[in-house]
């Protein structure tokens, strides 16, 4: 098997992720704070409440909510905004493994969400859909993946589908080529609102002029996707919303460390 670097550092970002992102991120100055406190009690400890800090800023709607809105600032796609553009391009969001009612692979409900946008936009303007997303495990592209689902559940066809890609930066450099072959200079972009602020800086940097088409938000100031009985307790949409948001800002740092 031949060596494929840009593979190898996908999956290593996959692992560094894991570290540096809930849950493991808070659980790790609490773990070292406990193991600490037996011969630097008042350090350790100190390092401790601060891991349990973090998880509560990680899981609750207010410390969520702080998180997203430095993300979510593009408004919703406004009526005639889309008269520039000469497609769409939908960013694919991982997929479902395990999916034997829809016989074996589909499309994560991230992904779905986009879609479902996608296709109502693509209905609206009559655009041509370009859908985006690689096979990092080798097995069906997401774009196809993608394709499927749109052209199927939706009614709605796909003209491109970019099945190269791993990350965002992927998802915009060959995307782009694609639709500057086609002459085609001007987008809307859609995904998810926290994800666009990272999509859009990916998209312009190829050459695309962007027109933000976010859905998706997880903020609208619970910082969760559904308003939780108790607002000000940890729950479970705040904790995915916050997983999601500590993903987003560590990505950026990652862009402006790369530049």
């Amino acid at each position: 098997m031949d060596f494929d670097l840009a593979l190898t550092l996908f999956w290593l970002k996959k692992l560094v992720s894991a570290l540096i992102l809930p849950p493991l991120l808070p659980l790790l100055p609490i773990a070292a704070g406990l193991a600490l406190a037996g011969s630097r009690r008042r350090a350790g400890l100190a390092l401790a409440w601060r891991g349990v800090a973090l998880a509560l800023l990680l899981t609750t709607p207010s410390g969520v909510g702080w998180m997203l809105r430095g993300l979510e600032t593009d408004a919703a796609l406004a009526s005639g905004a889309a008269a520039e553009a000469g497609a769409i391009v939908i960013v694919g969001a991982g997929r479902r493994g395990y999916a034997p009612e829809f016989g074996g692979e589909t499309v994560n409900r991230l992904a779905l969400e986009r879609l479902r946008y996608g296709a109502r936009l693509a209905r609206e303007t009559g655009l041509p859909i370009l859908v985006s997303g690689g096979a990092p495990t080798g097995d069906v592209p997401e774009a196809e993946l993608m394709k499927a689902a749109l052209e199927e559940d939706f009614a709605v066809p796909v003209r491109w589908t970019e099945a190269a890609s791993l990350d965002t930066r992927d998802n915009a450099v060959f995307s782009a080529a694609q639709l500057n072959a086609a002459g085609i200079g001007t987008v809307l972009l859609v995904t998810h609102a926290a994800h666009m602020k990272r999509a859009r800086e990916a998209f312009e940097q190829a050459g695309l002029r962007v027109i933000p088409a976010p859905t998706g938000w997880l903020g609208g100031g619970s910082g969760a996707d559904e308003q939780p009985a108790w607002p000000l307790l940890p729950n479970q949409s705040a904790a995915y919303a916050g997983w999601y948001a500590a993903h987003e800002w560590i990505g950026l740092l990652a862009y402006r460390l790369s530049r």
